[in-house]
């Protein structure tokens, strides 16, 4: 199988900055109290992303915002596992019970990364609220989630690929449709 060629950039550095910035606005528009407020991100890439709404939370509110990591490995129904199951460690060190949590991840496709996502989280406490936060929605559920912030819409098709680079894990801020 070949390597799937870039068909388009559609945010650079400049874009994801700002939206994650107006993420960061409406997280605190809808969230009420920045005290109650929690930021998860999902391995690999939504850390990085829950980091830099935080900071920008911080730079607002002036006060900080708990940020978590969650690995959902083992939570996917997609992914086989062999006979030995794999313990992935989440980073919460915090108690996220009777917290308004916010999932932040890079892509939203089918869902069930959001799936699995919930899944692990429960695991570690009952939060109050559970929001989803995303970079880019492609569209083409598969199960009914929705997030509640959104980056960039970009309707896809299930032959492309939306290929998200940040600074943090690739060395670069760049989001790409490949084909």
């Amino acid at each position: 199988m070949s390597e799937k060629q870039i068909k388009a950039t559609i945010m650079d550095a400049a874009a994801i900055g700002r939206s994650l910035t107006r993420i960061a606005h409406e997280i605190l528009e809808r969230g009420g109290s920045v005290d109650n407020i929690a930021l998860i991100g999902v391995r690999s890439r939504g850390v990085p992303l829950a980091e830099r709404i935080a900071a920008r939370i911080g730079e607002i509110e002036q006060k900080s915002v708990p940020v978590g990591e969650l690995d959902i490995t083992f939570y996917r129904d997609d992914v086989e596992h062999g006979d030995q199951p794999v313990i992935n460690a989440a980073t919460i060190d915090f108690d996220i019970t009777g917290r308004d949590v916010v999932l932040v991840d890079d892509v939203i496709f089918t869902g069930r990364t959001v799936r699995a996502a919930l899944e692990a989280l429960f695991h570690h406490g009952r939060p109050r609220t559970v929001q989803l936060a995303v970079l880019v929605d492609r569209g083409l559920r598969e199960l009914p989630f929705r997030p509640d912030y959104v980056g960039k819409n970009v309707p896809t098709r299930h032959t492309e690929l939306v290929s998200v680079h940040l600074v943090e894990v690739d060395g670069e801020d760049i989001v790409t449709i490949k084909e």
